[in-house]
């Protein structure tokens, strides 16, 4: 059974969307700040995709606890860790500090609807990269693949089922599937190759311990010419 719980609530999962008047920035420091538990896991999925690759520079897309970025940083890769909360950025880095792989993590504060890295990368990971704010998310994750190096991949994980701890039950509500993500992301197939399109499904852990059957949906890119 996978222990690993999803590090970010989302638009699916939060539960809250925030008081009257909180933007994106002050939700997710308000999350982060008063969050008790930070024994953050390694997303399962991220695991088996980088398993057989060789180390390089991973850019973390929302890296909240910090599980995804400290675990890659254990195997040798240099992650650049991005949140939009300053919380969460300070204590990825105190953690990567404790576990001694400070060496190979950098933290960056970003509202990626307004900025993004500047450098490139032989990997994105994107794992369930949702906000219960207006996000222009596919032209986020547009930039994101215009980032990689040739050869790199880009790794996005989302959501494909509703859990039952999720705050929304929505009977009729939509999960985009690997397919609808590769045509909203559109890019030039002369130029990047959809590895992975499916939809997966594991256990997974909610917040109180309750376990169930969850649907993710994978889309693995690769940018094959610069």
């Amino acid at each position: 059974m996978d222990s690993t719980q999803d590090r970010r609530p989302n638009a699916d999962t939060a539960g809250d969307r925030g008081a009257a008047g909180e933007d994106a920035e002050q939700f997710w420091e308000r999350h982060y700040r008063t969050r008790r538990a930070w024994d953050a896991h390694v997303n399962p999925l991220l695991a088996a995709t980088v398993a057989p690759l060789r180390p390089g520079a991973a850019l973390d897309l929302g890296c909240g606890a910090g599980g995804d970025a400290i675990w890659l940083a254990q195997r040798g890769w240099q992650v650049t860790a991005v949140d939009i909360s300053a919380t969460a950025v300070e204590r990825v880095r105190e953690r990567a500090r404790d576990l001694g792989v400070a060496d190979r993590v950098t933290t960056e504060q970003h509202d990626l609807a307004r900025s993004f890295p500047a450098d490139q990368f032989d990997l994105v990971s994107a794992q369930y990269f949702h906000t219960p704010f207006p996000l222009l998310r596919a032209q986020v994750l547009r930039t994101a693949a215009r980032a990689l190096r040739p050869g790199g991949l880009l790794l996005i994980v989302d959501h494909g089922s509703t859990a039952p701890w999720s705050w929304n039950q929505d009977p009729d509500i939509h999960y985009p599937t690997p397919t609808e993500i590769a045509a909203e992301l559109d890019l030039d197939p002369a130029h990047w190759s959809v590895l992975r399109a499916e939809a997966p499904r594991r256990r997974a852990t909610g917040p109180a311990g309750e376990s169930a059957t969850v649907i993710d949906n994978v889309l693995l890119v690769q940018l094959t010419a610069g």
